[in-house]
């Protein structure tokens, strides 16, 4: 009875109220609905976003972003902080004037915009066959002050002109470590594992690697090689080589005897080959008239270009305070060389820039250099 008595007479009341008031909700949940879908394509889009900074995929992309609640500052800045093995600390050797603690990369504030320059740029800049574009830069590995945050500024700019080709001096191994974690997109082919060295990066998409091989300098005293990586780029041909030549004015005759036999390789180097060089030579000018020049072969890529004075110096303490030097010093220590190939393509250098001029939010610079950014023609 009490049953049927809902179903009739005064009873029905509430159950008119009760379809009302579900009619009344209806809008509201058709919104919610709307919201999810939006909030599905705005999740879509900052996941292809991602990916295009981080030369990364989709799937990356979605874990990075689901981790850090969306928030596209905070996944870029957890993509590039990654955590570093134990090991590689603990295996970094007490090479001066390195000091006896390795800092780990990832130990320091999150708050940095060293990624900012990243998030303003133009994203999934498209490839051209047609150019190639190089970076040449010593990243102060060794000075361990606010190593973190120097690193990830490197990284944001190596992200930020997507080089087809990177030449890094003083490497550490934390460093190859991070980049080897973080750079999916470029092979990495480093002079050494221990202590400090170079590093060549050649992205993926651009650049076939043949073969690698190291030269030694027999008498070094700071453990410095010459690292090459013959490739091919659009169909040419190119060695590519790095170095960073023995430091300070009182090792001088080491360097040239180190710059020699940079110059012989390069000359001995098949002749349909193109060979690129760049690196920190710590080369005084001096120095180059000393031996005469470079070979009429060999051309300087700066003095090519007309000696543009807005990257004239790459060590400058007078606008560079990461060394806080009492001594104001300009000088062309990163340099970059080029021999043509004989026969075939032609790489044709056509611009040069500084990078690395911005302060971080640590206060200080990537490094106490500025890199070496350098656009080159490819004429097939």
């Amino acid at each position: 009875m009490e049953v049927s008595g809902v179903a009739s007479g005064v009873e029905q009341e509430p159950l008119q109220e009760l379809t009302q008031e579900e009619q009344q909700w209806s809008p509201p949940e058709e919104e919610e609905q709307k919201r999810r879908e939006e909030l599905e394509k705005h999740r879509q889009l900052l996941c292809t976003d991602f990916a295009s900074v981080t030369s990364s995929d989709v799937a990356v992309a979605q874990c990075f972003l689901a981790e850090n609640d969306w928030d596209m500052q905070r996944a870029l800045n957890s993509y590039f902080e990654p955590p570093l093995e134990e090991q590689y600390v603990d295996r970094m050797p007490q090479v001066p004037p390195v000091a006896e603690n390795v800092v780990d990369l990832t130990d320091s504030p999150s708050g940095s915009n060293a990624v900012a320059p990243v998030k303003e740029a133009g994203l999934g800049l498209q490839e051209d066959a047609s150019t190639l574009s190089l970076i040449t830069w010593n990243i102060d590995g060794l000075d361990l002050s606010n190593l973190h945050e120097r690193a990830r500024g490197v990284c944001s700019y190596i992200a930020l002109y997507s080089p087809d080709v990177v030449f890094l001096q003083e490497v550490v191994p934390p460093y190859l470590n991070y980049l080897q974690k973080r750079a999916a997109s470029y092979t990495i082919i480093p002079g050494n594992t221990e202590g400090y060295f170079t590093a060549i990066m050649l992205k993926k998409s651009r650049v076939r690697v043949l073969k690698d091989e190291i030269i030694p300098f027999p008498t070094t005293s700071m453990m410095r090689n010459l690292l090459a990586v013959h490739a091919t780029v659009s169909g040419n041909e190119i060695c590519f080589m790095t170095s960073h030549l023995e430091s300070t004015k009182t090792h001088a005759e080491e360097r040239l005897k180190q710059l020699r036999l940079v110059l012989k390789k390069m000359s001995e180097t098949s002749a349909s080959t193109t060979v690129i060089f760049g690196g920190d030579t710590n080369l005084r000018d001096k120095e180059v008239a000393k031996l005469g020049g470079l070979p009429s072969n060999i051309l300087d890529v700066w003095e090519f270009l007309g000696k543009p004075e807005h990257c004239h110096y790459t060590w400058d303490t007078s606008q560079n305070t990461n060394l806080d030097a009492r001594y104001k010093c300009k000088l062309r220590f990163d340099r970059l060389f080029l021999r043509a190939a004989s026969t075939g393509g032609q790489i044709i250098p056509q611009s040069l820039d500084l990078i690395g001029l911005e302060k971080l939010d640590c206060g200080k610079f990537p490094s106490d250099h500025w890199g070496l950014f350098c656009n080159f023609d490819v004429v097939l």
